[in-house]
């Protein structure tokens, strides 16, 4: 792994009551719900690892929550599947919060693209604790992760999961933000 550089990062990101609601599709929130919310966000947010990767002209940024946090959310979804929807949307919006942290771009772009696994990447990565699924996998290890570019550099057209992904398709509505030479072919730029 010579030539690979890994920075580590401290987050702070902070809770949005409002951008919460709206990723978890709820209308309101009980005082003794969000006290819960509140308390695992205080507990899981010392958890939540930020690293940039730099191999060459190539750099990364890995945000994620370790197994412990998983093992919380399966605890939730035995309880009840309300209860576990909305930690298991915690633990989501978490790792997109420290995302958006470092790249504010990605909260406007509504994306944060996934890059190719390069052997550098992947042995970085691992060397973190947050490996790959396997070695021709894409996905990764853990469930609360997000990779993707450092500096931001685009949306849909730079994703490695574009195939996979029904905004990438042009399934979705909601494009992200779309690089110049990379519109489609109807000329809608999305």
């Amino acid at each position: 792994m010579s030539g690979t550089t890994i920075t580590e990062h401290q987050l702070q990101p902070y809770f949005d009551i409002e951008d919460f609601m709206a990723l978890s599709q709820e209308k309101r929130l009980g005082g003794a719900v969000l006290e819960r919310l509140l308390g695992l966000w205080e507990a899981w947010l010392p958890r939540l690892k930020a690293c940039q990767i730099t191999s060459g002209p190539s750099s990364w940024l890995a945000v994620w929550l370790p197994e412990e946090v998983e093992a919380a959310v399966d605890e939730a979804w035995a309880q009840s599947p309300s209860e576990g929807f909305l930690v298991n949307t915690l633990a989501q919006y978490l790792c997109m919060t420290g995302v958006q942290e470092l790249l504010p771009q990605v909260e406007t772009g509504g994306c944060a693209p996934s890059p190719r696994p390069t052997p550098e990447l992947r042995a970085a990565l691992a060397e973190q604790g947050l490996p790959y699924k396997g070695e021709d996998s894409s996905l990764l290890e853990r469930r609360y992760a997000v990779l993707t570019y450092f500096p931001f550099r685009g949306g849909c057209e730079v994703c490695h999961m574009r195939p996979l992904c029904p905004k990438g398709q042009g399934r979705d509505e909601n494009a992200s933000i779309v690089l110049p030479g990379h519109e489609r072919a109807d000329g809608s730029g999305s």
